[in-house]
């Protein structure tokens, strides 16, 4: 008999697309990178490989719908929906006309040309600030990869034809991919690259898969046979783990699935303390398309909706109409719950091309947000008076993104009592009360939050834009990364000082950014007096189940503690010990 091979156990880290643990046999999706060759064509070829694309967009598209039909017939419309994307870039005119182009002017034949615009556009988003357009890259490669199998004729794998449950393996999937698995023999999935807000990871929370992206090479380390453990709760993946470490993730399944049983009973009840103290927690969302997981989870409202993705993908501005029947759907939907509607934060890498956004160096302290709408009070009117006649269909309320200082939100509120007069002499009616705020994401905007207070209703303080520019660290440069710290103590003062002039001026103060649905710091902003968390719509049950498990003397003392601490690494250490005190079985 030949020796037995001992696998050594490794462990990696990733982002977490989707909550859960998932242990299984590994299942190796094919790395789908077929060589194009660079072969030249005559003109008398033009003709027919033209032709071609054309046919092999027509199959694509054809392929395309039939997902959408049946995604939509067991899953939702809402979740078809997302291939809408796919659909649009099939159809755009500037990606068609630069294929067919280059194809005229370098002869070369159509997948070499294909492949190289297709890599143009996954370069360009790769560059992109914002992690949901960021995303998009995996939309981009499962279309370009469709068009090119149908014009070389190679099948693709079909996970919905598994017959053993295994945990997937891949250096990407897409949204496809992800929405045609049956739960029942997908364990889990785990890949080299992806993001939180990937369209693969939404699937993947919807069909309740535990999901692990990001991880750089599985792909490349993981062989055929090798067991795995998938923790999609903390990111991390274990490759052939030995005999205790499977054990101890044993129960830790358990104590995670009892867990979210106890998670389900929390949706009808209040955000309350042990000791009686109330707050709300509302969600964030980027499309109307989300409010069934919104109600489903239990939110109290929505504390932002990102309308600037309204203005995207299509080749046209949206009319005042279409912005108005958009906005009244969502406050029809939520009543008696309110909508925090962010106005446009167009500029930096959001932008569409009839709006002629110059280029700029630095775009994310730029030509953008508020800044852009007073520019263009055209646009900005259009949209504010859409809000404002859709506020009588249920309880809307509107804010300002990149506030910097007073000039700006005096000229904001200007405006829109402009716009508010020019509907009363028309007649139109229109929530005469409705609550404006400002976001406080900019240092001179935290600074000055005293002052500005004194002109809105509300603050909505958003930590991802705030943090990097409090620690001068680009949130999406590797080599710095290491310095975006929500904990660090510059962050937490900054914080603490905009909820307490919030509430010496007598308005209520909110947090829509990241860090209010991490459970890590729940104790610690409860205890600084936020008065609504908003964050994504699965993040509510953990961050209620936090608020319900403590009493406010305690937030408020575990607050005084951490703004005592010098370093990042202190007031982490003790909000895990806290943490762990107060909701046991939580994972962080």
């Amino acid at each position: 008999m030949g020796e037995e091979i001992i696998k050594e156990e490794k462990i990696l880290k990733g982002i977490p697309a989707s909550p859960g643990i998932a242990m299984g046999q590994a299942f190796l999706m094919e790395m789908e990178e077929p060589t194009v060759p660079r072969r030249q064509i005559s003109d008398e070829d033009l003709p027919n490989e033209i032709a071609r694309l054309e046919d092999a967009l027509i199959q694509t598209r054809k392929e395309i719908l039939e997902i959408q039909k049946k995604i939509a017939e067991e899953m939702s419309y809402e979740h078809a929906e997302i291939f809408n994307a796919h659909l649009l870039l099939l159809e755009d005119k500037m990606f068609l006309e630069e294929v067919i182009s280059r194809l005229r002017k370098e002869k070369f034949i159509v997948e070499y040309i294909l492949v190289d615009v297709i890599k143009k556009y996954i370069k360009v988003f790769s560059k992109m600030d914002d992690e949901y357009l960021r995303d998009r890259i995996s939309d981009i490669d499962d279309v370009g990869k469709r068009i090119l199998r149908h014009l070389i004729g190679q099948q693709r794998q079909d996970l919905s034809k598994l017959k053993e449950k295994v945990i997937v393996v891949a250096y990407n999937l897409s949204p496809s991919d992800t929405a045609l698995m049956h739960k029942e023999n997908v364990l889990g999935f785990v890949t080299d690259i992806g993001g939180r807000t990937s369209h693969t990871a939404i699937m993947a929370k919807s069909l309740e898969i535990p999901a692990v992206v990001g991880l750089e090479k599985v792909s490349r380390l993981v062989k055929k046979g090798d067991y795995l453990i998938v923790n999609g709760n903390d990111g991390s993946v274990i490759i052939n783990p030995r005999e205790e470490t499977i054990k101890k993730y044993q129960e830790e399944l358990l104590k995670f699935e009892e867990f979210i049983h106890r998670l389900e009973g929390l949706k009808e009840l209040p955000a309350e303390t042990l000791d009686g103290y109330r707050v709300k927690i509302a969600a964030n969302i980027e499309s109307p398309q989300e409010i069934p997981s919104v109600i489903a989870h239990g939110a109290f409202g929505i504390g932002l909706y990102r309308t600037e993705y309204f203005y995207m993908n299509r080749k046209d501005l949206p009319s005042e109409e279409e912005q108005f029947e958009a906005y009244r759907r969502v406050a029809i939907q939520m009543a008696p719950h309110p909508v925090t509607i962010r106005t446009l934060d167009l500029g930096g890498d959001k932008f569409i091309s009839q709006l002629d956004i110059p280029y700029e160096i630095n775009p994310f302290m730029g030509w953008r947000a508020i800044r852009f709408c007073l520019a263009r009070p055209d646009i900005f009117k259009a949209q504010l008076s859409a809000i404002l006649r859709a506020s009588v269909e249920g309880k809307l309320r509107l804010m300002y993104p990149l506030i910097s200082g007073i000039e700006e939100l005096k000229q904001a509120n200007r405006i829109l009592e402009e716009v508010k007069e020019e509907l009363r002499q028309k007649n139109i009616r229109f929530d005469e009360d409705i609550e404006v705020g400002a976001m406080i994401e900019v240092p001179s905007a935290a600074v000055t939050s005293d002052i500005l207070a004194k002109e809105v209703d509300f603050f909505s303080i958003g930590t991802n834009d705030l943090i990097q520019y409090a620690l001068a660290v680009d949130r999406v440069n590797e080599k710095i990364a290491y310095l975006y710290e929500p904990a660090h103590p510059a962050v937490l003062r900054i914080i603490k000082n905009i909820i307490d002039s919030a509430h010496e001026a007598g308005i209520w103060v909110g947090m829509c950014g990241e860090m209010a649905g991490e459970v890590l710091f729940t104790p610690l902003l409860l205890g600084m007096g936020l008065d609504e968390f908003s964050v994504s719509a699965v993040n509510i049950p953990e961050v209620k189940q936090v608020i319900r498990s403590i009493t406010i003397t305690q937030a408020k003392e575990i607050t005084r503690q951490c703004l005592s601490f010098s370093t990042s690494e202190e007031i982490l250490e003790f909000l895990r010990l806290k943490l762990k005190e107060i909701v046991p079985e939580i994972i962080v």
